[in-house]
């Protein structure tokens, strides 16, 4: 799952305590964090250091991340004056992203995929309409609802940056993708049907003659797996507020997650048992890729994560339970 290195002191190090975007901004240490938790654990696949507002930022839309906050715009979108605030992106905004891609795909060889990210069109609006971190998601709310029309624009804009920033990455060498998101839990299943999932259709087909797989995920999402489904994605991310095997009977394809993030905040024993319970669930059957349900908790104990990574790889896989 995303930032998985966060955890790690050897992250914490060499990141310092300012902003996550001027670390993404240096491909060799954007790289170094990356490679991390590969080598700390083993682990299938690296997923890029980066962050879902990073092609906004690239744009000079003002947007910030605060260590502690998140993402912070310094004037939100308001009107469609600011539509001419989200020029299309183009390769030269983000070659310290692609750079780092370089980089990683060289260290990983051909023995560890890469995964590159973005964030999803709903859950990017979100950020650049609210201007920070928000419960209630009422401004942007009320703009889908009182302007569609203006709302729709937005998505225009963010559908077009983030196929660029995907097809980048794939272009320099990321073998998937993965589209978070993260807010679409706060949407009503008509909401989700109006104003998410048809940007992020877009996304997904836009994206579909590279012929990588995509993985299309969201956090408190259970009663919108179904529509989610159907959005393109090869993969569908599940959190832990649904039960794997009904999360798999909604998705109707094959699913990635299912971890609490919170089970690995306990002893080595107790998450090993959380694990053991999602592989129960998951029984012998493909089409489970194992994974936390949401990102790693910037306090779990290292060690805790390398007990439930040895226990998946051993016990793990399809007809070996």
């Amino acid at each position: 799952m995303r930032q998985a290195g966060r955890s790690l002191p050897e992250y914490r190090a060499l990141r310092g305590t300012g902003s996550i975007l001027e670390a993404i901004a240096d491909p060799e240490i954007a790289a170094e964090v990356t490679l991390q938790p590969v080598r700390r654990y083993g682990v299938d696949a690296a997923i890029l250091f980066s962050d879902i507002v990073v092609p906004f930022h690239a744009l000079g839309f003002g947007v910030d991340v605060v260590p502690g906050r998140g993402p912070v715009v310094a004037e939100p979108f308001r009107s469609a004056a600011d539509l001419e605030r989200l020029r299309p992106l183009t390769e030269d905004d983000i070659t310290h992203v692609t750079a780092t891609v370089d980089r990683v795909v060289v260290e990983l060889g051909d023995t560890t995929p890469l995964i590159g990210f973005a964030g999803a069109p709903f859950t990017v609006a979100s950020y650049l309409v609210e201007g920070a971190p928000t419960r209630e998601f009422g401004v942007i709310k009320t703009l889908m609802h009182s302007d569609p029309t203006l709302y729709d624009a937005l998505m225009d804009r963010v559908v077009e940056t983030t196929v660029t920033f995907l097809r980048a990455q794939v272009a320099h060498g990321a073998s998937a993708l993965q589209l978070f998101d993260s807010w679409a839990g706060s949407l009503t299943r008509d909401e989700y049907r109006r104003f998410a999932q048809p940007a992020t259709e877009r996304v997904l087909a836009a994206l579909a003659d590279l012929n990588v797989p995509t993985i299309l995920f969201g956090v408190g999402t259970g009663e919108l797996l179904v529509d989610m489904a159907s959005c393109g994605s090869s993969v569908l991310g599940i959190d832990w507020h649904v039960d794997l095997d009904e999360g798999r009977r909604r998705a109707g394809k094959p699913v990635q997650g299912n971890l609490d993030p919170a089970r690995c905040l306990g002893s080595a024993d107790l998450a090993v048992d959380a694990a053991r319970e999602v592989l129960h669930h998951a029984g012998r059957d493909t089409g489970h890729i194992f994974n936390l349900g949401h990102g790693v908790i910037p306090h779990t104990n290292p060690d805790v994560l390398a007990a439930v990574v040895d226990v998946v790889h051993n016990e793990g896989k399809a007809g070996v339970r």
